[in-house]
């Protein structure tokens, strides 16, 4: 069973390498062994024949038993090394004349060998290397001489000596190797663990080291990525309640002591009915507030409710400008609506018309918010091409009020963000990211800058055919095109 432990299946990878390249090199090595030990018996075997065949030339013998007694002096060592010799005289009959071997058959020679060397094996499985000679120099008998080739037990001798020196290596440079590479590997992913583990808990953002091979690098990578993310994420939720509660105190104080001056007679007549004019102001405004923080999160969730149409914009734009017609009077604000010059085509696009209303009104309603009296709104449309995007219609809301302040134009999309933190106004700081995020639904963008000598413009890009991006949210961090 592979064991689950990363480290332990890293040892036992190496455990069966070594295994395996010391199965190799031994049975390698046992045949180079044997066959060497096996030529050396072959050798000794060939220096007593030699030494047999040099008397027969010094002093040449007669007869059968002339040859056989010769034999028997001249072979005293090889039958003392456990061999033997057999004889096949003339008539073809084989006799044991030197040593006790149990029976074996004469080999037959192949035709044109003169000394004819092999091995073989007796009825009892003993295996010998022999030689048969010349039968010219030993007067037509045939000769073969024989020892026990003991070259398989002295090959098993020297490759046991030769396996514990290998053993022995591979245990000195195996192991420390296997160590170091679970160890390379393992810590990384035990502090990736630790790490994930501890995430959800955890308020620490620095990222883990970037340790390990290519691919555990890659992983940290990744949920360092993915760990920033999330405390990025913390912060918005964390700043995102800390402005919930301070525009829910607002008009849940109002609403508690108009109620309680009702209730306990205090507020009678007209002003109770001030009063309870206010709770109800109020409670509409927190309502706003709930209803614009669910539309944000559907419109996170995919385009898939938007209802294309086409739409001009030019008349969209007139009509949020007299909308607010009553509000700007009473403000003494001046509205200027500018779109195509006499005969360029018409600012058509394609869009949800509920979605585009509510991006105007929201963009007319934040300048009315800052505009001091006098102060003048202009809206104007135009065609306009970005690098890799499609051809889109920009629809922008300048004002001539106090700006953004500076480093504050990409932040104004950001839920709740407010550009003066101490502002106590009706406005839910909802607006502006509504906006970017209706115009994103359609595959668009919205972005905001400083007009000299002072004021602010907030664009919205809207494609002219919609381009309707993947369902998911959408990057909070993404730039915005000044």
């Amino acid at each position: 069973m592979v064991p689950r432990s990363l480290t332990k299946r890293i040892f036992l990878g190496f455990a069966a390498l070594g295994t395996a390249i010391l199965v190799t090199v031994s049975a390698s090595l046992f045949v180079v062994l044997r066959d060497g030990h096996q030529d050396e018996l072959k050798q000794s075997l060939g220096y007593q024949v030699v030494y047999f065949q040099a008397s027969l030339v010094r002093t040449p013998v007669t007869g059968q038993g002339g040859l056989e007694q010769r034999i028997q002096d001249t072979t005293t060592a090889l039958v003392d090394d456990g061999g033997f010799v057999l004889v096949q005289g003339p008539k073809g009959v084989v006799r044991i004349v030197a040593g006790n071997p149990s029976s074996t058959p004469m080999p037959s020679a192949p035709a044109g060998v003169k000394n004819y060397i092999d091995t073989l094996k007796t009825t009892d499985g003993k295996q010998y290397v022999f030689i048969e000679p010349n039968a010219g120099v030993t007067g037509g008998s045939r000769l073969l001489f024989a020892i026990p080739d003991t070259s398989t037990q002295q090959a098993l001798g020297d490759l046991y000596r030769t396996l514990l020196l290998i053993l022995i290596v591979l245990l000195a440079v195996g192991l420390p190797i296997a160590w170091l590479l679970a160890r390379s590997v393992a810590a990384p992913m035990r502090r990736l663990a630790q790490a994930a583990r501890d995430l959800p808990t955890s308020t620490s953002e620095v990222p883990l080291p970037l340790e390990g091979p290519t691919e555990v690098r890659v992983l940290t990578e990744r949920f360092n990525a993915m760990a920033y993310e999330l405390a990025s994420t913390r912060h918005e939720e964390t700043q995102m309640l800390a402005n919930l509660r301070h525009d829910l105190r607002t008009p849940l104080t109002s609403i508690d002591g108009y109620a309680e001056a009702i209730a306990d007679g205090t507020a009678s007549g007209e002003h109770a009915t001030a009063a309870a004019r206010t709770i109800a102001e109020e409670a509409q405004r927190l309502e706003r507030l709930v209803g614009e923080l669910g539309l944000i999160e559907r419109l996170r969730e995919g385009p898939a409710a938007l209802r294309p149409e086409v739409l001009d914009a030019i008349v969209l734009m007139e009509d949020s400008a007299a909308r607010f017609e009553g509000r700007a009077a009473t403000l003494g604000v001046a509205f200027e609506v500018a779109g195509a010059s006499p005969g360029e085509p018409a600012l058509t696009f394609t869009g949800d018309r509920l979605a585009v209303e509510r991006i105007l009104q929201n963009l007319v309603d934040n300048a009315l918010s800052v505009l001091p009296k006098g102060g003048h709104v202009w809206l104007r449309g135009a065609t306009l091409t970005l690098p890799g995007r499609a051809p889109g219609i920009s629809m922008s809301i300048t004002d001539d009020g106090p700006g953004f302040p500076p480093g504050t134009a990409e932040k104004v999309f950001e839920r709740f963000f407010r550009a003066d933190p101490s502002r106590t106004g009706s406005g839910s700081g909802l607006g502006l990211a509504i906006v970017r995020e209706m115009a994103r639904a359609h595959g668009g963008d919205a972005w905001a800058e400083n007009v000299a000598p002072h004021g602010a413009r907030v664009t919205v890009l809207m494609p002219i055919v919609p381009v309707m991006p993947p369902a998911g949210p959408t990057p909070a961090n993404e730039p915005a095109r000044n």
